[in-house]
């Protein structure tokens, strides 16, 4: 794309009052960006509605800023970073099909991997996961990734960045094309939250930082909704870990749904709120999983990907000892303290010291109020 291209497709994306679906009309009855700046305020009239036109026929103070800085964003890294217009051959194809595909797309990353949708799945959830929660996150990701898909998400706190995470800690995943995608509510110029910088700069090595969004855009709040769209148009199927009943996830699913995705949701306590959001999706139909290879046996049938199946050492849903009284004690739900003393009869010295034992193994964590909860490994 040419400096002058560029400034065309920005002036129309950031034309005041003209949506995405009014540029879509004008692109489809002008052709490219210049045609329609060159047409008269009656014939856009044709097309869009007055107000719009006269928006059209003036440029705004503020577009040479934009086309610069955007410009000079590209030239810094061109092998990395790229600006897709709606019609582009590098364009995603699996965005041309979904409701109000973005007019522009910002990438930075594995620029010379095209998104696969039948080799991709979204993994979403919870921004404050319980520890369960974003170990499910972590090992459903990597052991989805090392059967061959690309894992997506929304790079945030919590079950987003701990897929991220177990997308490139997957043996062998940086063989494969496009480890993990992120899809942010952001300008690609900044990374948010500030404390996954380190992280989106490893997924640029090994996948792809995409948004709809100009560079200079902050993080607004009613932007990460609506790049849910995005998640997944990317996937053939959506994995929601934990997810309050008003949250952020559940609007992926349901977007996937209408999009003719599968739905899948990893149930958990009754006792957690974080759960409550995917328990309500189960009830509607999406498909509950224990382990990866659920995933993968009930993945759609158009499918394909390097590996049919997850190795059996990724599948195992609990790798502790069964047999250990602690443990069996402790059951798959917070306890107090004193909860386990009368189910196990151990005093409590002995008893704290067995729980701080397993504490450093990773096989119990310690939650606020007193509480200690048992983690399963998927």
């Amino acid at each position: 794309m040419t400096r002058d291209e560029l400034a065309a497709w920005l002036r129309l994306s950031l034309t005041p009052g003209v949506g995405p679906s009014a540029a879509r009309k004008l692109l489809a009855a002008f052709g490219l960006p210049e045609a329609i700046f060159n047409q008269p305020r009656s014939v856009l009239m044709q097309v869009v509605s007055a107000a719009q036109a006269n928006a059209l026929r003036s440029e705004s103070p503020e577009l040479a800023a934009h086309v610069e800085i955007t410009w000079q964003w590209l030239q810094e890294q061109p092998t990395q970073r790229q600006v897709m217009a709606l019609g582009d051959a590098a364009y995603p194809p699996a965005l041309l099909t979904i409701e109000d595909p973005p007019l522009l797309l910002y990438a930075m990353g594995r620029l010379d991997q095209q998104p696969d949708p039948n080799r991709s799945i979204a993994i979403v959830g919870s921004r404050n996961p319980t520890p369960q929660g974003s170990l499910n996150a972590r090992q459903f990701a990597k052991s989805l990734r090392q059967a061959g898909l690309t894992i997506v998400s929304g790079l945030a706190l919590g079950v987003d960045g701990a897929a991220h995470e177990g997308a490139l800690e997957a043996t062998g995943a940086d063989t494969l094309p496009l480890t993990t995608i992120a899809v942010v509510g952001t300008g690609l110029d900044r990374v948010y939250p500030k404390s996954h910088h380190a992280l989106a700069h490893r997924i640029t090595l090994n996948g792809l930082i995409l948004s709809e969004y100009p560079l200079g855009t902050p993080p607004l709040s009613a932007n990460f909704p609506r790049r849910n769209r995005l998640i997944s148009g990317l996937s053939c199927a959506t994995l929601v870990v934990e997810a309050a009943l008003k949250s952020g996830s559940l609007i992926t699913a349901r977007l996937a749904a209408e999009q003719g995705k599968e739905v899948f949701a990893i149930p958990g306590s009754i006792h957690a709120t974080q759960s409550h959001g995917c328990h309500a999706l189960i009830r509607q139909g999406a498909k509950l999983v224990e382990t990866a290879q659920d995933v993968l046996e009930d993945m759609p049938k158009h499918t394909s990907w390097a590996c049919a199946t997850a190795s059996s050492q990724d599948t195992v849903a609990d790798d502790t000892n069964p047999e250990d009284a602690l443990l069996t004690a402790l059951g798959f739900e917070p306890v107090s303290l004193d909860a386990l003393q009368a189910r196990t009869g151990m005093d409590t010295a002995h008893l704290q010291a067995n729980l701080m034992t397993l504490e450093l193994d990773d096989v119990v964590t310690r939650l606020p109020g007193g509480l200690f909860q048992r983690l399963v490994k998927t």
